[in-house]
């Protein structure tokens, strides 16, 4: 079918789907999980989180700590943040090997992932490597709620209302652009368009982002969203926010027109 990656299909396996879950624990705050993702977390014996270096603990295990017991055993797996691509693949398909091979050995596996499982996820990448590596162990998704989702929610504690799409509007969910003339022409086109832009990864990008915003007359019609579920949760009006700020694990939510019929 187009737009599917050409993959092995699974075989027959004594291996049950469930022992074997991929889960998307949400942007930060533990009551975010669904019910789907804490019983998948109560059923496993092994819980797999990503860590970006030796020795660090991983921002899925912090969401997810709240729901693993002390006889469950966290297995920690390492996905490097590196622009390289090779030390990426590796780390992947290890993570593949290792997974599958818990669950041949008889263990109940969650991998954890932060957000949604499939949107933006390293847990995406292990996705395809088991089923290319691995076709005979198979498994299943939960999803998790994505980031943008959650700002949009927590925005209304501080009176801002941005739904993030209404009828027949557009949501494009990408990474913020690299420069100020890609904003610009994103920007643009999402006008005429009518589409929501969500852009997260924003990072140290927002002092030439805000410009741009300010340039377009778009700094009241912006969200500014930074550590959404986190205990420092910052969640304001982009005019509102500094340009010499210099945020981490930041999105933007900006919202361009509004139907012309509302309540």
């Amino acid at each position: 079918m187009a737009g599917w990656l050409a993959l092995p299909l699974s075989v027959s396996s004594e291996c049950s789907p469930d022992q074997l879950v991929l889960v998307g624990v949400g942007p930060g705050d533990p009551e975010l999980l669904t019910v789907a993702a804490v019983r998948a977390l109560e059923a496993a014996d092994v819980v797999a989180h990503p860590i970006a270096h030796e020795g660090a603990e991983g921002m899925a295990l912090a969401i997810a700590f709240r729901w693993i017991r002390p006889d469950q055993r966290c297995l920690p797996l390492l996905f490097p943040m590196v622009n390289e691509s090779q030390p990426r693949i590796t780390a992947w398909r290890q993570a593949a090997d290792v997974l599958a091979a818990e669950v041949k050995s008889g263990n109940r596996v969650v991998l954890l992932c932060e957000g949604d499982v499939s949107l933006f996820a390293t847990g995406s990448y292990v996705q395809l490597a088991l089923r290319r590596h691995h076709p005979d162990v198979p498994f299943r998704l939960i999803p998790g709620i994505p980031s943008v989702c959650a700002a949009a929610a927590a925005a209304v504690e501080g009176s801002l209302d941005v739904p993030l799409a209404f009828q027949q509007e557009g949501l494009l969910i990408r990474p913020c652009p690299e420069t100020n003339a890609e904003l610009i022409a994103l920007l643009q086109s999402a006008r005429k368009t009518s589409t929501v832009l969500g852009l997260i990864k924003l990072g140290q990008r927002w002092s030439w982002v805000r410009a741009a915003l300010e340039q377009e007359e778009l700094l009241d019609r912006a969200l500014f969203a930074q550590r959404v579920g986190w205990p420092d949760q910052w969640v304001a009006a982009a005019h509102a926010v500094p340009d010499d700020v210099r945020p981490y694990f930041s999105l933007l939510l900006i919202r361009q027109q509004w139907p012309e019929v509302l309540p």
